[in-house]
């Protein structure tokens, strides 16, 4: 038996190791200790971790790279950079759009990412960057799942022309339904917009991927609108709500009442790390309120939530790297989620969560999926977030499109200390 790809020695993200990974015609075939084949290409895992791809569920590819055009964002805040991605979008031009979009990807597929949900603004009548980026999802269809967003930036009711941009959008082939109701004009018309959005979406058996209540006011409310409409048109696991950052701010009872909802509906929970913490809390002195929704809460209550990326170098974030584990580490530290489980589990929600937001097929590294994965220089799933660990190889479909450096660290170095045992923290006994 031959095969195209084998990797030998590696550790899988449920804790099994020393097992290699058979790929052939795009789909892995094999996995268990000691396969014995020959293959068009040989990788030692080295005792590393392979993990399925990273997955990016929110961004927003159509203002990638674009910092300091046509100004910077000198307030830091949300509001002001929706006024700067205003002033910038009559100034931006076809190749501008997938100029920046592919040089992303580039990056992207670097960093291990290869599936990326991106939303893209419909409230300009040419409706220039939904052209351009569904030519960039048309260019890198072979190494990045790209889904697309009809996102009515500037309202979906608020906008004039938003309600007819986004069926036209639609119309030519972008994936998912987005609406922005806490930008409306009113609380009514935002939740009068869930209600026509989630409807589109019903009618054309397509998902929903809201940005919900992305503020600091405790009253804004528009995640209960979804959750109804969610269940009152069968949509069922179909439906995000992005971004959630006004649970940070609402009572406790309140949100006794809300979680329940949200999980019922079978809505996704999609927290930006990164990005809320940046941009929330702004009109704050002190106590600052730290931004991201209550992700633990919402976990333990069922509702699957993954992490985004959101902005990388653009009018709302100066920063960003392409890097989902910076993504999980910042979530991990603003969540307080710190026990080994919590930890492990922000790594799902870079990869596994996501990608069933996505409705990805074929995903994992299990027999059958497709072999698309990722050689990390890290152990374990706790580890690869501690390092923000370098990605050794990124397969996709069996084939090797990117290769990384290994990092030297002191914990590299001869004289390395064993991991540490979490029963070495065990309380002692009473005697």
């Amino acid at each position: 038996m031959s095969f195209d790809l084998l990797v030998k020695n590696a550790r899988l993200p449920d804790g099994r190791s020393a097992v290699d990974i058979a790929c052939a015609d795009g789909r892995i075939v094999a996995i268990e200790p000691g396969i014995e084949a020959e293959a068009g290409q040989v990788i030692d895992a080295g005792g590393r971790l392979v993990s399925p791809p990273f997955v990016d569920v929110h961004f927003h590819m159509d203002a990638t790279l674009s910092l300091g055009l046509p100004r910077l964002n000198t307030s830091g805040t949300l509001l002001e950079g929706i006024a700067l991605w205003g002033e910038l979008k009559p100034l931006l031009t076809h190749e501008a759009v997938i100029e920046r979009a592919l040089r992303y990807c580039d990056l992207a597929v670097s960093q291990g990412l290869l599936a990326i949900r991106s939303h893209v603004d419909v409230c300009d009548d040419r409706l220039l960057a939904v052209e351009a980026l569904l030519d960039v999802r048309e260019k890198v269809k072979d190494y990045i799942d790209l889904q697309l967003v009809a996102f009515p930036q500037d309202g979906y009711y608020r906008s004039p022309s938003a309600a007819r941009n986004l069926e036209r959008a639609l119309d030519m082939g972008v994936d998912v339904v987005g609406g922005i109701p806490h930008f409306e004009r009113t609380m009514a018309d935002g939740a009068a917009s869930l209600k026509t959005l989630c409807e589109i979406a019903a009618a054309r058996g397509l998902r929903v991927d809201i940005h919900c209540d992305e503020t600091d006011d405790p009253l804004s409310r528009h995640i209960e609108a979804l959750a109804y409409e969610t269940q009152r048109l069968g949509l069922q696991g179909r439906v995000a709500g992005s971004h959630l950052t006004s649970m940070h701010s609402m009572d406790n009872y309140y949100v006794s009442k809300l979680i329940p909802l949200i999980a019922e509906a079978g809505v996704h929970a999609i927290a930006n790390p990164l990005i809320n913490i940046t941009l929330q809390g702004r009109h704050d002195t002190y106590p600052k309120r730290r931004g991201q929704t209550r992700v633990p809460e919402l976990r333990t209550a069922g509702v699957n939530v993954a992490f985004g990326h959101d902005c990388v170098m653009d009018p709302w974030y100066s920063l960003g790297s392409g890097d989902m584990l910076e993504v999980a580490h910042m979530a991990l530290h603003v969540g307080q989620m710190t026990s080994r489980e919590a930890m492990a589990w922000c790594f799902e929600a870079v990869t596994t969560n996501p990608a069933r937001i996505m409705g990805l097929e074929g995903y994992g590294v299990a027999p059958g999926c497709n072999a698309d994965f990722v050689v990390l220089q890290a152990a374990d799933p706790i580890e690869a977030i501690r390092l923000k660990a370098a990605r050794l190889f990124v397969v996709r479909r069996g084939r090797v499109i990117a290769e990384g450096t290994p990092r030297v660290s002191a914990l590299d170095l001869p004289g390395r200390p064993a991991l540490v045992d979490p029963a070495a923290y065990a309380p002692p006994s009473a005697n």
